[in-house]
């Protein structure tokens, strides 16, 4: 498949058109008809956008993608999607290829599962309503294959989103959103169809966005505002005249807004990952000097001895909470081990964390089978899949071992820092 972002991009090798003609769509969705609540036309610069808004885990959606699709025949087709969440939906085994050990040695177990548990919340909507998350874009693709109408992918790459929306968020708002997210998972919803047709519609889902804004600014932020600016860009570079868009309903109206305002966007920036910030640099080294000098100022001031008693402590603050962390995650024998000689050094570095330690100690010693891998979704949204699935496993022991490291640090450096003011 060619380059999910140029103008243009043809699916039809990758989708299957049905043998029969499709139905004819209905009189309201002819062109030139008014739009109704859910899809938006914007008129600018010479060109028509038909944006429709959507809810991904709507089989209502799934059918008024394809019937605006059939009614309009545009000349381009384009999707809030990248080529990387494209080949999620069409290939639902795509962790059957995941390599797990090149995703820990680049340090991105934390965003893999964050994008997991996300997934695993839509999911379990999904299961309640009889429909597959994002199924309403897939359709959108294969209906457009089989007019021979062009789709264009417009989205930013799911893995840029994630890692700036984490990185916009502090060390306290990480671990309420995975909470939050974690208990999202197994909570059973009851929505309806009429449920989802309310979200759809623009006071109630702005004032939903206005609630998310207000707990996480930071996911405000990345995963609307700046998508809105990408996704309108990407658009306008789309070719023809007359383009129907289809987006989560989160996106619709900061979308319209933008083509019609015909705002372009510096895509260079919307993709560069911030630095970490002066705060997070200075405690990330400044902690670890901290005990480090506490450490050496106690044996220097009171001796050897004292200075030996503190360095066990340290080590068995660390250690403990770690190795427990493992247990409670089923982690292998070794790598409970791991997990109490790595943490007390991890904890003294921000190059690595004992979770990452673990994580790939735990893959080499237990790797995912082929059957756990097709069932990871699945088993995400049953809070005994974690344990029982092996790569659910892997999650487990990365998060729970960088917990019990931190409760560690904590309490093995406030002990260190008081002995040395004694």
């Amino acid at each position: 498949m060619r380059d999910g972002y140029a103008p243009g991009l043809r699916l039809e090798a990758s989708i299957d058109a049905p043998a029969e003609p499709p139905e004819p769509a209905p009189d309201d969705l002819r062109p030139g008809a008014a739009p109704s609540d859910d899809v938006r036309v914007v008129e600018a610069d010479g060109r028509s956008f038909h944006i429709v808004g959507t809810a991904h885990i709507s089989r209502e959606s799934v059918t008024r993608v394809r019937e605006v699709i059939e009614a309009e025949r545009p000349d381009v087709v384009c999707l809030e999607l990248d080529d990387r969440r494209y080949a999620a939906l069409a290939n639902p085994e795509r962790f059957e290829s995941l390599d797990l050990r090149q995703v820990i040695r680049e340090q991105q177990l934390a965003t893999l599962g964050l994008n997991l548990m996300m997934a695993a919340y839509q999911r379990r909507l999904g299961f309640e309503l009889g429909v597959q998350p994002g199924a309403e874009l897939l359709q959108a693709a294969r209906t457009a294959s089989q007019l021979r109408i062009p789709v264009a992918l417009c989205d930013r790459d799911v893995r840029i989103t994630l890692r700036r929306a984490w990185s916009a968020l502090s060390l306290w708002r990480r671990g309420l959103l995975l909470a939050t997210l974690l208990a999202g998972s197994f909570q059973k919803p009851e929505l309806s169809e009429d449920d989802l047709r309310e979200l759809r519609r623009e006071d109630v889902l702005s004032r939903l966005m206005d609630e998310l804004g207000t707990a996480f600014p930071g996911l405000r932020q990345v995963l609307i505002d700046e998508r809105d600016r990408y996704l309108a860009h990407r658009v306008l570079a789309s070719e023809g005249r007359r383009a129907v868009v289809v987006v989560g309903a989160g996106h619709a109206a900061g979308l319209a807004r933008a083509l019609a305002a015909g705002e372009r966007a510096d895509l260079a920036e919307l993709e560069r990952m911030p630095p970490p910030s002066r705060l997070w640099r200075v405690a990330g080294w400044g902690i670890p000097a901290l005990i480090v000098g506490a450490l050496l100022a106690i044996g220097v001031r009171q001796g050897a001895e004292a200075a030996g008693a503190n360095a066990l402590y340290w080590v068995l603050a660390n250690g403990i909470p770690a190795g427990v962390g493992a247990i409670l995650a089923l982690g292998h024998p070794l790598t409970v081990l791991a997990a109490f000689a790595a943490a007390p050094l991890t904890s003294l570095t921000p190059v690595i964390g004992v979770g990452y330690v673990t994580a790939f100690v735990q893959t080499w010693l237990r790797p995912p089978r082929v059957r756990e891998l097709r069932r990871v979704s699945e088993d995400a949204i049953r809070p005994r899949g974690w344990w029982q699935n092996r790569l659910l496993r892997i999650f487990a022991v990365f998060a729970l071992t960088t917990i019990g490291s931190l409760i560690g640090t904590f309490v093995g450096g406030a002990e260190i820092l008081r002995n040395l003011v004694r």
